[in-house]
């Protein structure tokens, strides 16, 4: 299965990359949906500030709540189900490689795509660049690809690991996590559709590459 999910989400890749290559006014276009006019997005509100405060901690403490429960385990033998080993540094190694690695250090600091933000057809000084262009103006933390939504998606990482019967719900509820965090993303103008959906994809990547690695059974 997880042979088969990794091979969709190249597949994915491709099929948002040539989209998005021959039609990069569909970014600009989801952007505007969410623009309110002199420089400002419909999400940059107190509420909205509060709900990013959320989406950008809750990955740290999932992942710091079960090296806690492990410790415990460890130490005193409770809880009797705590996670093993090797499922922390799984979730230790897919976190810093993906949010880590991949979004933080490598594409966002090397892409330069302006966020829409920053961008002229949203009151910015920066003109826009499809996501394949690294020549924007932006010089770092830019906006290829979202930081933040590839934290909230590297979430499928403990929902993969959970016991088999919570696996399903863990799953889509990390899923659902991370698009929340992407559209709050998208709604602040921080992101453009294309930067999320890649942050997603290459996540998703990450996290069941390095599962199968990990945990497929030795042959």
């Amino acid at each position: 299965m997880t042979r088969n999910a990794i091979i969709a989400c190249a597949l994915l890749c491709l099929v948002v990359g040539a989209a998005f290559a021959l039609r990069p006014d569909l970014d600009l276009d989801f952007a505007r949906r969410f623009y309110a006019g002199d420089g400002r997005f419909a999400g940059a509100t107190a509420m909205g500030e509060w709900a990013r405060k959320i989406g950008y901690w809750t990955p740290f403490a999932v992942l710091l709540g079960a090296i806690g429960l492990w410790a415990s385990h460890r130490r005193r033998g409770w809880p009797a189900r705590a996670p093993g080993g090797r499922t922390i540094l799984f979730l230790a190694l897919s976190f810093a490689l993906a949010p880590g690695l991949m979004a933080n250090l490598i594409l966002k600091d090397n892409w330069h795509r302006p966020r829409p933000v920053q961008i002229a057809d949203f009151g910015g000084p920066m003109e826009f660049r499809p996501w394949w262009r690294m020549d924007g103006a932006c010089k770092r933390n830019c906006s290829f690809v979202s930081g933040e939504g590839s934290s909230a998606f590297w979430t499928l990482a403990p929902a993969i690991v959970t016991p088999p019967p919570l696996q399903p719900v863990a799953v889509i509820g990390a899923l659902a996590f991370g698009t929340a965090v992407s559209g709050l993303r998208i709604a602040f103008g921080g992101h453009f559709l294309s930067d999320t959906l890649f942050a997603a994809l290459f996540t998703a990547l990450i996290v069941l590459g390095l599962h199968r690695v990990m945990f497929s059974p030795k042959r």
